[in-house]
């Protein structure tokens, strides 16, 4: 990988954080690099309207870097990031990309049209969603996780008899009840798309080894390395923003911290 100084690194986890644009950043890496990548990009949500939050009218604006372009720049974008992790996707790596009904299904064309092999699309249940003030449509309860391998020929990695033993001895099925991130996952501040570590623990586990290498090329507040940190798993993570990247540190480092056992020396 020929990137530039990372914003963070740990060598004895094999972790690292680098502060850029994705697709540049992407472009850096080298061909067949990862083992699993977990995506989620922006949803394009910053519109203008409202949404509830810890009870409170809140604007669902969440920065520029959310805001919606036309539906042909989304798809073009989408193509764009997509077609670069397709690039550094080990040949029988997988990917997983979550979304919602406003990227979701350019998503999941775009992934069709790179190749992929659409194996899952997961509906994560979030149990206590917050209400929907309009009460003109039901209330948004679920996102979306595309999960894809490289290619339709392409011998993925599944621990199913892990997934199954999760799930009290019964198949797992592709609806997932997990809650949203709770109070302590966020003691060090807060993103607006912050994935819970349940998700990115049950994604992890289900398709990947100790000692693999992840990507996660809009990391965000880190949940992706922290739970790389705490499962013994590498990991790389791009973000633009010094905020979260700032946030994404502290949680790796305390991670780190409780899980020594889980040095690379040991894998």
């Amino acid at each position: 990988m020929t990137l530039s100084t990372p914003f963070f690194e740990s060598a004895d986890f094999g972790i690292s954080l680098y502060q850029g644009d994705a697709l540049d950043l992407l472009g850096k890496a080298g061909d067949g690099e990862f083992d699993l990548i977990f995506a989620d990009p922006p949803y394009f949500l910053s519109n203008g309207g409202i949404t509830c939050q810890s009870g409170q009218m809140v604007s669902v604006n969440k920065g520029q870097w959310d805001a919606a372009p036309s539906l042909e720049e989304i798809h073009s974008f989408n193509m764009q990031w997509l077609k670069a992790c397709h690039r550094v996707l080990k040949p029988n790596g997988t990917i997983w990309v979550s979304g919602t009904s406003h990227n979701i299904y350019s998503v999941g064309f775009a992934m069709q049209s790179l190749g992929y092999k659409i194996l899952n699309d997961i509906a994560w249940f979030k149990i206590n969603p917050p209400p929907n003030l309009a009460c003109r449509y039901f209330t948004h309860a679920t996102e979306t996780i595309l999960w894809a391998r490289k290619g339709e020929k392409a011998k993925h990695l599944f621990h199913y008899d892990l997934m199954k033993a999760d799930n009290q001895g019964k198949q797992m099925q592709s609806l997932w009840s997990i809650s949203p991130p709770k109070p302590v996952e966020k003691q060090f501040g807060k993103h607006p798309t912050q994935k819970p570590v349940a998700l990115l623990d049950r994604i992890i586990r289900s398709a990947s080894n100790v000692g693999d290498m992840i990507l996660d090329p809009f990391c965000g507040s880190g949940t992706t390395g922290v739970m790389a940190a705490r499962l013994g798993r590498r990991f790389v993570g791009f973000e633009l923003s010094d905020e979260y990247l700032q946030l994404a540190q502290k949680r790796i480092e305390t991670e780190m911290g409780m899980n020594q056992s889980k040095l690379l020396v040991t894998v």
